[in-house]
Formats: C-alpha cells, structure tokens, sequence
C-alpha cells in the first residue's frame, strides 16, 4: 500500500507515462451474523507438504502459487493482481456498455468522453496509419526552437507533456498542510532508477544496451536518419547519467525534512539565474509567484549550472525523446511494441503484451477516474460494506490507541500527541462525497488518439498549477474508487480505502471475521500506521511538518527502527543481492504496526460483541487471521521483476512482507506452535516491536 507523500509526486504526475499508466456506523452484530455463513480458509492456497514453522509463506500461498503459474503477459502475478484483474473485467464491462447509453450520444457528457476515448485506443488500423504523425508537431515545435525560446518551450513541454529536466507542481505547503504552494524538484529518468546509470554490472548493461535500441528505434519511427538517431542516443544517456549523478537516492527521497526548502522566487532567481523563472511561470498561467520550495537544492543547483554547458542540439534532442517516449503508448503498434520490448520485456521480463482492451482501458480509467468509479460503486460496492468497514476502520483506530498506551519505549508526553493525532484521522472509505468536474477536458473522435490525451494531460497540468495559493481541498481524492490500493497522506492525515480493494479475497461480508481482519483489518492497520512510520511521524495531527516527539522518544524510535532495518537487509533476494530494509522501512514498520494492531481490534471486536472464538476447518481464529494475511500477498515473480522491484519499489517482496513481519510476532508463533530451533522463529531478544 501506498504511504502517499503528495507533495513528493507531483513532478510525476503531469507527463503521460506516468499519469496514464498509473471508499453512519451500521450494526455489527448483523453483519457478523452474515459473516458466520463463509467457510473457513481455501485449503487449496496452501502447500501442506512445507511446515509453517520452516517457511509460513510457502506453507500458506503454495497451493496458491503452484494453481497461478505465470502467464506470458504478467512479471508478477499474485492476489493483489488477482483483485486488480477482477476489477478490470468489470471495468471493461462497464465502459463497453456505454456505447449502448443514449447518453454515449451527446456530445459533452461523460459517457460520450469514456466512451469515444476507448473506441480510438481501440481503432489500431487507424493508430497505425496514422504512425508518427500525431506526434510530430511537438517534436518539430522543439526542434526549431530558437535559443531564446527555452524557457518558454520548456514550460509548454511541463504543461502536460513531459518533464525534461525538472519539474514543477502544486502541493501542500508541508510547514502550513491547509495551504497550496508551488514545489520545484528532480525531473524523472528514462530508466526510473538512478542505479541503472550509474552501477556497472551485467544486468544493467543489457538494460542500456536495450535502452538504445529503444531511443534510435523511437527516433527512426519519427523519420530521423541513422546518424540522427546515433546523436540523440549520445545525448540523452549524457544528460540522463549526469542526471543520475546529482539527483537524489532512494532513501534521500524518503526524508521529508530534506525534501522542504522554501525559499522566494527573488531567492531562487538569484540561485538559478539560467532558467527564466518569469518567462517559465508566465507560460505555465501562474502569475505573480511569491515562493516555491525546492524539493532538491543539490540538483536544482546542478541543472542550473548543467543547463548553460549544453549546446542548443543537446537541449533539443533530449527534449525530443522525452516527448516522444511519454506518448510512445499512444501511437501506433510500432511505438507500443518499442515500449514494451524495453520496459516490459527486458526489464521486467514479461514475455508477451496484455490484451489491447487491457492497454487502452487504461486510459479512460484515469483520465476520466471518477466518472468511471461513479458506475463502478453502484455496482460493485453496495452500502452495507460501507457500514461494515466503517466500524471496522473504527475498531482499528481503538486498537492501535491502545497500542500507543502500551509502548515501553515511548514517554507520556509524546504518546498524548500520538493520541491527538490519530483522533483526528480523517477515513474516506469507498468513493468520494462529491465527484470531479470532468466538463473542461473534451474527446473529439476527429482528432488523434495521442492529441486528445494530449490535450487532457493539459487540463490536469492547469487544474493543478491553478490551486497555487488557495486552500487545500481536503475533500479531494487522490485515488479513485475503482483503484486497487490505500493510502496514507501526511499532510491532510488522512487515510483513504478506495472501493476497489474492499472486495474479495481482501473485504468479503460473507467471510468470518478473523479473515476479514487479517486481510482488510491490516491494509487498514497498515495506513494507520503510517501516521507514525519513519516519514509519517514527522507531521502532526493537522497535517504540518512539526516535530512533536521528545528527544530521547525519538532516538528509542530510530534505533528500533534500525534493528528493523537490519532484519530486511539481511535478506538475499537473488544471488548476491539483498533487499533494502532502509528504502522499505516505512512500509515495513506499517506491516508490523497492521498486524499488531488488527489482531488487537480482532479479539476486542470478538469479546465486545460476546462472540465464540471457534475453529474452522480445523484453524484456530488466529491461524486462519495469519494465513489470510498471507494470502495477500501470495504471488508469483520473474527474476527480472525481483531486482526491478528491489531498486524501484518501497515495498519489500511479498515472501518478505510475510516472514520477515511474522517472526517479530509472540502470537504468530503460539498459533503454529512455533519455537527455538525452527526456521521461522526468532529469539525474543532479536525481534522488533515498534507500534
């Protein structure tokens, strides 16, 4: 699940890779009547023939793995994807029965967007006429661009298009969480990761091997000669490993300490004197800008002294590439498979596209999310499990205030702020109490593909950078109901359970609760506890940047958090490579916090409500919680996806995320009869316990 740091994301968010390939307290003891009718745990998921006191993963998902072999189209298929594969079946079925609405007709409604929007992703015949053409006048627009048109050009590209060189865009103030301010930072890299640049090994040879190939062949499909092709290659990996060099590492980017400096436009003027900030704003429409932060001062100081060594066909030619390799998925065939042979095939390596329908849902999905989830949640999520998860969400946070009571490491004083802030979690469960105003982006099936997503990456670029200076709208969404994951976000301290991931095998009524609180129960404990993770502790119960914990809590914190730390280094995800206990800690720390404090809220709920603790197909309460835990994460993994996700992502491994947490766990090991001498045991001594 997602800690969701807003502000760190925005300079992601405007460009077309990333923003198109990117849920009244009701009777419980009704509810648990129905629960009582599901069946215990899906023997089949399990591989008996392994011991869960020797590997509880493989014990509990082996069943699971070996029945879910691999398909050619997926890197990693478990039952996250599984969830996420369910709701795109449903999606799919909900747009495509838009072109039978009368409203699909009228020009202008939603449904008409949706559903003309998914008829031109679909008509290949016509993307592959088309070719390159689409694209072309952007890369002709840079490539007569006139040395005293950078800044101004370069603000046309950032308006929606790309994000060469650095970024901008519209956040909360971190230090005044009820403001919006601009944010400027790191622009992103072709290849993701920084390391693939700047590491020397055989892997990532074969990923820049592969990476040229893609550059020339993009560059060849837009009609630029061989000799062409071989200058922009030599440009773009300049740029992008002297890029790599100055920006931030992973852990660096988890410091939001580090990521705010504000400083006023005369300030960074005065700092950054080879960027026209004036000219740039003027044409982004934001006017008479008092000050921004700079989320990375030692890149911005870099880019600015970078930016004057580079000759005007360097700038040209890297710009060129960016534009094109953010639309590349919207072209025709040649371009898709020039985008999925690199980032799919070698880095990941899945062996074969999705289905188009799957590739070209996408788009309508985000760009249109709401209207889409509208459907999606009179459909699919009916309001008693809306009831349910709200006192389940409540059970939770009660829980986990008892946890904070509890804590030995933690002093009275810093565990009554604790208190206050999570008494003023704000919970979005389900869908949003208002829906987003799509009317300003409009689908016009006689242009483009490409031009109207183009167009509509436009408008999301100008609805963010118009909120500069006002108020934060804390009613806002930043996932949408039909999204398959949770979040945390620090500055409006809130949590947020889109409908998408309250569904089956994660959130089933019919389930018996101690599934539904090992599953469900930690998503949700997971997102609380990231109010209080290494990154979450640091904002206060409004959202502000502020620290309110003593010293010496502070110190007991990091060293505990260190130990957890160490636990995930130690472990070899593939030959000579071990995971990253520092870039996970934060997720880490929230799959610990998620099952302390669900299985507190679990018994409580239980003993609350005079409910029998009763075993089921031969489990206990407590084994079935864990094993249900575990089946979240049962998955399988290409060896290429194990060390992408290494680098790339904030998570640990599935496998990890299950028995690295568990072996912390005094309850985990008396449910299996776990003890000294068993692989999955721990000596207590070793084990961490943080929240």
């Amino acid at each position: 699940m997602n800690n969701y740091n807003y502000y760190q994301t925005y300079f992601d968010t405007m460009n077309l890779k990333t923003l198109f390939l990117c849920a009244a307290v009701g009777s419980q003891t009704m509810l648990s009547a129905q629960a009582s009718e599901k069946l215990g745990i899906e023997r089949a998921n399990l591989n008996e023939n392994v011991k869960p006191s020797d590997n509880f993963y493989q014990y509990a998902c082996g069943g699971w793995m070996a029945n879910n072999p691999l398909k050619a189209e997926y890197s990693r298929y478990g039952t996250f994807d599984e969830l996420r594969e369910n709701a795109r079946t449903q999606l799919k079925d909900l747009i495509l029965n838009l072109s039978n609405d009368p409203q699909s007709k009228i020009k202008g409604t939603n449904a008409q967007k949706v559903s003309d929007l998914y008829a031109l992703g679909m008509d290949s015949v016509r993307l592959n006429k088309e070719g390159a053409t689409p694209i072309m006048p952007a890369v002709k627009k840079i490539f007569n661009m006139k040395p005293q048109e950078f800044s101004e050009i370069l603000a046309w590209q950032h308006n929606g298009l790309g994000s060469s060189f650095f970024g901008t865009g519209v956040g909360a103030d971190a230090k005044n969480a009820d403001m919006n301010i601009m944010h400027i930072g790191e622009a992103g890299l072709g290849l993701g990761d920084r390391d693939y640049y700047l590491e020397k090994n055989e892997r990532n040879d074969k990923i820049l091997a592969a990476y040229q190939r893609y550059v020339k062949e993009l560059m060849r499909l837009c009609g630029f000669d061989a000799k062409s092709q071989q200058r922009i290659w030599d440009n773009v990996i300049a740029i992008e490993t002297e890029m790599a060099k100055n920006k931030k590492t992973r852990e660096e980017k988890r410091d939001p300490q580090g990521r705010y400096n504000l400083r006023s436009m005369e300030q960074i003027k005065k700092d950054y004197p080879n960027i026209e900030w004036d000219v740039y704003f003027n044409n982004l429409g934001v006017k008479n800008l008092d000050k921004a932060n700079v989320s990375s001062l030692k890149y911005m100081d870099f880019i600015n002294n970078y930016l004057s060594s580079l000759t005007e066909q360097q700038k040209k030619d890297y710009m060129i590439f960016d534009i094109v390799s953010n639309a590349s998925n919207l072209l025709g065939d040649a371009f898709e498979t020039a985008n999925f042979d690199m980032f799919s095939r070698v880095m990941s390596g899945i062996e074969e596209m999705e289905p188009r329908w799957k590739r070209v849902m996408t788009i309508p999905n985000s760009m249109f999310g709401e209207a889409v989830g509208e459907l999606y949640v009179k459909k699919y999520f009916p309001e008693e499990n809306k009831m349910y998860m709200k006192q389940l969400v409540e059970n939770l946070r009660k829980a986990l205030g008892k946890h904070i009571d509890n804590l030995t490491w933690m002093s009275d004083e810093t565990k009554a702020k604790a208190h206050e802030k999570l008494s003023t979690f704000t919970v979005k469960i389900g869908y949003p109490d208002k829906w987003k105003d799509y009317s300003g982006i409009q689908i016009d099936p006689s242009k483009s593909y490409c031009e109207n997503v183009s167009e509509a990456s436009k408008w999301y670029a100008q609805d963010n950078y118009s909120k500069v200076g006002k108020p934060v709208d804390k009613e806002e969404w930043h996932m949408t109901p039909q999204t398959v994951n949770a979040y945390y976000n620090p500055t409006t301290n809130e949590i947020c359970f889109p409908a998408g991931i309250l569904q089956a095998p994660y959130f089933d009524l019919s389930a018996d609760d101690a599934q539904n609180y090992g599953a469900i129960g930690v998503v949700i404990g997971h997102e609380m506890t990231h109010g209080f993770d290494d990154s979450g502790r640091q904002f206060d119960k409004y959202g502000n940047m502020s620290d309110w914990w003593t010293a010496e809590d502070a110190d007991k914190f990091k060293s505990l958090a260190d130990k957890l730390v160490a636990q995930f280094d130690a472990v070899e995800v593939a030959p000579g490579v071990h995971a990253n206990g520092r870039f996970t800690l934060g997720e880490n720390i929230a799959d610990q916090g998620g099952l302390r404090v669900a299985l507190t809220a679990y018994l409580d709920s239980m003993k609350e409500n005079g409910k029998e603790m009763k075993e089921i197909d031969g489990f206990s309460p407590i084994q079935r919680f864990y094993l249900a835990y575990a089946n979240v994460w049962a998955n399988n993994i290409r060896d290429e996806e194990v060390l992408s996700r290494t680098k790339t992502d904030p998570h640990s491994l599935g496998e990890n995320r299950v028995n690295v947490s568990l072996r912390n766990l005094q309850p985990f090991f008396d449910a299996f009869g776990i003890t000294a001498g068993d692989a999955m045991y721990r000596p207590t001594e070793e084990r961490v316990i943080i929240w």
